[in-house]
């Protein structure tokens, strides 16, 4: 059977020397992530990387690939159970240009390998990152969040000159100073703004990707690092199909309730919740479209 390479399928065009360009999202003023690789990276046609899943699963039973209906239960199978060992089979490699405060959240997922570009070895390009669409304000529920927007113009540092430079351009005009004046690079890179930008070479296997995504696209978490996990959930699903699908139904998009809340469920009492507490339940409740009238009876509890 031919082998096709799965990256052909998701080719955007080609750039100005004829090489292809990789599946891609673009973050405006100049953010980027794209899908550089992935293993399988060559399929027999007709067929994606959720095959590879389905034959590192059968391999404990000398087994193949089947048919539709039974490869693709058997990728909801697993995810509903939690055995995970398949999903790492598929491997996907990206790279990513951000500002360095999105960075710094994305590091925290300590599964993945990466490389990251080195302010030692190269001058940073003057770049930095405003917000799109205006300022958010701080959340008041959410000590760690945003909601809303506020009126909010940086502050010139020098508002008689032509472009009325803020804070990030007076950093980078003191960096550009250092350098020119012989400061090593290593040092001169320590006034820079964590609105600047980093890039790195970044790999995951599939079900450690999955978590990120389940994190970083969750509404509570910060905009500017959602941006990126959508699209990277766009770019790998047409790569694996089956398995996005069974991701969204029993993880994603899943409900789970804790001993706590079912206890309160069928009680009626739970006064001793915390008011966050409360307010988690009071969510999951709507989300599984629960009545007015249970919603309300188990408030009168609370």
């Amino acid at each position: 059977m031919a082998l096709v390479d799965v990256l052909d399928r998701l080719r955007v065009g080609y750039d100005p020397i004829g090489s292809p360009i990789p599946p891609h999202g673009w973050f405006p003023p100049h953010g980027w992530v794209e899908l550089v690789d992935v293993m399988p990276r060559l399929v027999p046609d007709g067929e994606t990387c959720d095959h590879a899943i389905v034959r590192a699963a059968r391999e404990s039973t000398s087994g193949d690939v089947k048919d539709d209906k039974a490869d693709r239960g058997l990728i909801r199978y697993m995810m509903e159970n939690r055995h995970t060992t398949p999903f790492e089979m598929v491997e996907t490699k990206w790279r990513v240009k951000m500002p360095i405060f999105v960075a710094r959240q994305w590091v925290r997922h300590r599964t993945a390998s990466i490389n990251e570009l080195s302010m030692r070895y190269t001058e940073a390009k003057p770049e930095y990152w405003l917000p799109p669409n205006g300022w958010r304000g701080q959340g008041r529920s959410n000590r760690q969040g945003s909601e809303g927007t506020v009126q909010y113009t940086p502050l010139a540092v020098d508002p008689n000159a032509p472009h009325h430079p803020i804070a990030e351009d007076a950093a980078f005009a003191e960096y550009e100073n250092r350098i020119a004046a012989g400061v090593s690079r290593e040092q001169a890179r320590s006034c820079l703004p964590v609105s600047a930008y980093t890039q790195w070479t970044w790999k995951i296997d599939l079900h450690n990707l999955l978590h990120f995504l389940n994190l970083r696209t969750h509404p509570h978490a910060q905009e500017e690092i959602r941006v990126y996990a959508e699209a990277m959930l766009n770019i790998i699903e047409p790569l694996v199909p089956w398995t996005v699908e069974a991701w969204r139904d029993y993880v994603r998009d899943a409900v789970t309730f804790t001993a706590d809340e079912l206890d309160v469920l069928r009680t009626g009492q739970g006064y001793w919740m915390s008011q966050r507490q409360q307010a988690q339940l009071k969510d999951k409740m709507r989300k599984t479209q629960m009545s007015v009238e249970r919603i309300d009876w188990v408030g009168r509890g609370l």
